[in-house]
Formats: C-alpha cells, sequence, structure tokens
C-alpha cells in the first residue's frame, strides 16, 4: 500500500509538472501571437473573430458553405484597401492589390516563393516542383531543364497533336449531336486536355495508357486537394486518397520516364515530345531524376485542369451572351472556312478568340493567385510592412475591382483590344515576372484550337435550369458542369 501511495505521489507529481509545462508553452504561445498582433495590427484589415484563431473560422465558414472564398477576399479588398492582412493563430498574410508593390514583387527574383501552408501542403503532392519550389537557385535550375520543352519553336511542332486530339472531341460532340445527347463540357473537356497532355508528353507510352484509371486520379487530387487545407479529422479519408491518387501517378511517371531514358541510351528512335526535351536538358545525378518526375506530376494535373475549366467557363459565358458568340464564330469561319487542320499562323489570326479566352481568365482565373514572402521592410501604399511576412496577390480579387476594370462582372472580350486601356499589373492569370507560368502559351495555343473547332462544328445552348455558380476547390471551375444541347451547325433544333 506504501508502495502504491509512493507511485501514485511520484505519478501525480509528473502530471502537474506536465500540465504546468503545457500551460508555459501554451503561455509563451499566446504571448507570441501578442507580439505577432503588435507588429503588424497598424496594417487595415477586418476585426479577428478571436484572438488565438483569428480570421480562420470566417474562413472556414465561407468554405463549408460552398462560397467561392476569393468573393471574400474581394468584399475585404473593397473595404479595407490595397493591402490588408489576414491573422491564422501566429501567421499572418497581407493580401495586396497595389499594382505598383504587385510590379515590384512579382517581377522581381528576390521575393521567394511564400512560405504558407498551401504551398507546404502542395509540397506534399507535387514535391519540390517549379509551382513550390521556393529557393530561387532550385527553381532556376528546373526552368532551365523545362525551358527548351515549350519554346515557341517545339510548341509549333505540336500544332499535330492538338488538332488529332481535339478531333477525337469533335468526334465525340458529333455522336452527341447525331443522339440528341447533352453534354457535359467540363467534362468534356478534362477528357480532351488529359488526352493532349499525355499525347504531347510521353507519345510513345499514349496507347497503352489507361485513361480512365488516370481520370480517376486527377479527378480525385483535383476535387480533394482543397478539402485537405482544412485539417480536420473528418477529412482524413479524402486525404489518404490523394496521398495514394498521388504515389500511383508518380510512379507511373518514374516508370515512364525510366523507359525513356533506356530507350535513350540503348540508340533507339524516340519521339521529340516533352519527356525527350527533358531528359536531353537534364543531369544525369539522382537529384535532376526526382526533379524531373516532381515537374512531370506538376504539368500532368495543373496543365490538364487550368486548360479545361477556362473553356468551360468560356462555353459558359457565350452560351448566355448570343451577340459575343456571333462575334467570335464569325472570325473562326472567316480565318477557317471549312478546312480541319488549324496551323499556327491561324492561330494569331483569331484575335477575337484571344479576347474572349483572355477574358474568361480575368473573371475566372483557374488558379486564382500566387504568394511571395518579404524577406526585407518595404512600403505598400505608403504603409509600412515589416520584414518576415508573405503576401498574396490573388489575380481573381483584381479581375473584379470596378477600380481597374470598368463594370468588372460583365463579360466584355473588347476590353482586350488593342486600342483599349491596357491594365496595369492587375492581370495576371498566369503570374507575372521570372516564376509566370511554363505552359501559358501551350495551354493558349491548346485552348485556341479546341474552341476554335468547337465554333467552326457546332451550335450549342446551355441547358435550361442548372447553375452558372463556381465551384472552389483550390481552382475554380463551373459548379454545373456546363451542360449544354449539341448540335451541328445549320441543324434544326430538337422540339
Amino acid at each position: 500500500m506504501a508502495l502504491f501511495s509512493f507511485f501514485a505521489g511520484w505519478i501525480s507529481y509528473l502530471l502537474i509538472c506536465l500540465l504546468g509545462l503545457i500551460f508555459i508553452a501554451f503561455l509563451c504561445f499566446c504571448l507570441y501571437i501578442k507580439y505577432i498582433h503588435l507588429k503588424y495590427d497598424h496594417i487595415p484589415g477586418p476585426p479577428r473573430d478571436s484572438f488565438l484563431f483569428g480570421h480562420l473560422p470566417t474562413i472556414q465558414r465561407e468554405m463549408s458553405n460552398d462560397r467561392v472564398i476569393h468573393d471574400k477576399f474581394l468584399e475585404w479588398a473593397e473595404t479595407y484597401g490595397p493591402v490588408y492582412r489576414i491573422n491564422g493563430m501566429h501567421a499572418v498574410m497581407l493580401c495586396v492589390t497595389c499594382p505598383d508593390t504587385t510590379k515590384e514583387v512579382l517581377m522581381s527574383p528576390k521575393y521567394p516563393k511564400g512560405k504558407y501552408s498551401v504551398v507546404l501542403l502542395l509540397h506534399r503532392f507535387f514535391g519540390n516542383g517549379l509551382v513550390t519550389a521556393q529557393n530561387h537557385e532550385e527553381w532556376y535550375k528546373q526552368r532551365r531543364i523545362m525551358d527548351p520543352a515549350f519554346s515557341s519553336l517545339y510548341l509549333r511542332g505540336q500544332m499535330g497533336a492538338f488538332n488529332e486530339r481535339a478531333e477525337k472531341l469533335m468526334d465525340k460532340l458529333a455522336d452527341m449531336a447525331d443522339t440528341n445527347t447533352a453534354a457535359n463540357m467540363q467534362h468534356m473537356f478534362n477528357c480532351v486536355t488529359l488526352d493532349v497532355i499525355t499525347k504531347v508528353t510521353v507519345t510513345s507510352c499514349y496507347p497503352q495508357i489507361p485513361t480512365l484509371p488516370l481520370q480517376f486520379i486527377l479527378s480525385v487530387i483535383k476535387l480533394h486537394l482543397f478539402v485537405y487545407l482544412t485539417l480536420y479529422p473528418k477529412n482524413k479519408k479524402f486525404i489518404n486518397e490523394v496521398k495514394k491518387s498521388c504515389q500511383l501517378l508518380r510512379s507511373t511517371g518514374r516508370q515512364w520516364i525510366n523507359e525513356r531514358k533506356m530507350a535513350v541510351q540503348n540508340g533507339e528512335d524516340v519521339p521529340k515530345d516533352i519527356l525527350t526535351q527533358i531528359l536531353k536538358t537534364a543531369g544525369k545525378a539522382n537529384d535532376d531524376e526526382e526533379l524531373m518526375l516532381d515537374n512531370f506530376v506538376t504539368f500532368f494535373i495543373a496543365g490538364q485542369e487550368t486548360t479545361a475549366n477556362q473553356l468551360a467557363f468560356a462555353v459558359m459565358e457565350l452560351g448566355r451572351l448570343p451577340e459575343i458568340l456571333t462575334k467570335v464564330r464569325q472570325e473562326v469561319d472567316d480565318v477557317l472556312g471549312m478546312k480541319q487542320e488549324i496551323n499556327f499562323d491561324d492561330l494569331g489570326k483569331m484575335t477575337y478568340l484571344s479576347h474572349v479566352l483572355k477574358e474568361t481568365l480575368r473573371l475566372y482565373p483557374t488558379a486564382p493567385g500566387t504568394s511571395r514572402f518579404i524577406p526585407n521592410n518595404i512600403v505598400i501604399n505608403g504603409i509600412p510592412i515589416p520584414a518576415g511576412v508573405t503576401c498574396v496577390f490573388n489575380s481573381y480579387v483584381c479581375g473584379r475591382l470596378d477600380k481597374f476594370f470598368e463594370d468588372p462582372l460583365k463579360f466584355d472580350p473588347e476590353r482586350f483590344h488593342p486600342d483599349a486601356a491596357k491594365p496595369y499589373y492587375c492581370y495576371y492569370p498566369f503570374s507575372l515576372g521570372p516564376r509566370s507560368c511554363l505552359g501559358q502559351s501551350f495551354a493558349q495555343m491548346e485552348a485556341k484550337v479546341v474552341m476554335a473547332k468547337l465554333l467552326q462544328r457546332f451550335d450549342f445552348s446551355l441547358l435550361p435550369g442548372q447553375s452558372f455558380d463556381i465551384l472552389d476547390t483550390g481552382s475554380l471551375r463551373p459548379k454545373s458542369g456546363v451542360v449544354c444541347n449539341i448540335r451541328h451547325r445549320g441543324q434544326t433544333p430538337a422540339a
């Protein structure tokens, strides 16, 4: 009994000490939060929901109610000005819409990628690729490897692949028109962009690729990636699905890379696709192999999704605006006539189609923002900003501010007419500066080919009763999927 009392006393003492240490640690954490508040509270911003969690409850509430979180950021930008702060426990982010600061920060290599949670979480899925690399030297090394695969000369040579895979989509739409079947255009565009990415990345593997499983992989990653950001235990199942999907995609990519390297080493004829271009430039070290794999995953996911979403939003707007649809279709008819094969020079002649696609990205930037870490003290709009903070630049917010764009919610491609006033560092759907999107020319060439063929061959009308809301899953997409009735040009609508 005495021994039991002795041990019980010691256990009680240890528990008291442990609780005391926890209390002291929590107190120190609270003091640090207070220090952060004092350091940055001179910067305008919405009232915090709580001392400890800052604005996180508001953000979580918006997300859980299926609202677009960027609309809340837009509301705050209109209320608090060109720079405002968001607190989350001990962290603080600054949301910036000031064009001069956007130019200074995004156009300079001295501001590394932001060190906030989204980047860290994406790092788990994409590895240390172009999107997530924070160190400038690491990023530059990767960019040097990837650049030849996206040169103008190389992309010209991919027009055949763009045409071939777009024709496959036209065949599917023709079948739907013949059978009077409604088309979910989001799904159709997802299929064709996945088709194109696979074709131009790994040509030799293309016939053997199990398209439906890969489509599932990408769908799981895209649909549940943003759910991961909430970090709640109830999302554990989704998190595991994402991890398994990424592991499968990475293992598939590793297999393709190794097979291609072996073919090159054996002197075999290999296709002039993006994978071959990357292998020509990359080194032989193991870290270069990992970087190639990281960027394979990044390119495969990001390149497939963003273009599909842009095309879906464009069809959604054209379906609601017949006068714009008529004008862009007339341009396509004037440039292409009846020919099926679109060449590189044709793309440059379809200027109004370019305006339509640019305006789509102004209202619906599929990747809404980017961030940079500020290592030194700076001044934004007359407000001193202490070093050590992350600035977020949101193209969705800038594209919808009326101080930058008159009547910003109106879809108006004429904003991008050569004679119109040029947006001054407030339009950046592909980011700006040295870390702008490497694949933006690829994406817009692909989008133009697909959209031109669609307009040339088919009439489409939006199915009544569907929503035109935005679904925010980390990237932006049409909530309804943009369901359309498809008809051959000149075909009488079904009764």
